[in-house]
């Protein structure tokens, strides 16, 4: 019987105790990585996490791997195509988005050369140790959460609130919003000193 103490967030779905003990809050640099995390993030917009998690696999297949040259040159055919994928959350605006915000990724990677610096300088390069110790304390969004949204939005993102970015930057490690009680928090507060 495992004892490890996790955030109670995850529950006991195994896919969910699964991207809890591996991926939420590990640091991601990978361009390609990152615009897939904050599509993924703008889709589940209004939905539950487990539901875009089940559906990630989908995603990949039906958005070329994310590929954002692919994705940005995107027509009204394809956005039809995709809405009718039952793999995926069928929203045009969310598809769109997707659309959107490649290009606005393009134009981010041709202005300062990489995707991930761009996102990881509203944190200072390194994340954020967070020492929460019950759910409730955790923000929903945070300035530099605000700060992220607003920039992203002027290079033609959308899905991009500051709550979306802040769920964002949690996903992929800029802050560690594990609870000090999960045994993950040490895990990830490891992995920002290497």
């Amino acid at each position: 019987m495992e004892t490890r103490e996790r955030c109670p967030w995850c529950g006991d779905d195994p896919l969910y105790v699964q991207y809890h003990d591996e991926e939420w809050g590990v640091p991601v640099y990978d361009d390609r990585q990152l615009l897939a995390k904050l599509i993924l993030d703008g889709a589940q917009a209004g939905l539950s996490w487990i539901t875009i998690l089940r559906k990630q696999d989908n995603y990949w297949q039906a958005f070329d791997h994310f590929d954002p040259e692919k994705i940005a040159r995107y027509d009204e055919e394809k956005v039809a195509e995709l809405l009718q994928n039952p793999g995926i959350v069928r929203n045009r605006l969310k598809v769109e988005s997707a659309v959107k915000n490649s290009r606005g990724f393009l134009t981010i990677v041709e202005e300062t050369g990489s995707f991930s610096d761009f996102l990881w300088q509203f944190v200072g390069g390194v994340p954020i140790q967070n020492s929460w110790e019950r759910l409730e304390d955790l923000p929903a969004q945070t300035a530099e959460s605000r700060a992220m949204s607003k920039s992203l939005k002027q290079y033609g993102f959308n899905f991009v609130g500051p709550t979306i970015c802040y769920a964002f930057m949690q996903a992929v490690g800029m802050c560690n919003d594990h609870l000090v009680s999960c045994f993950r928090h040490a895990e990830c507060r490891e992995m920002a000193q290497s």
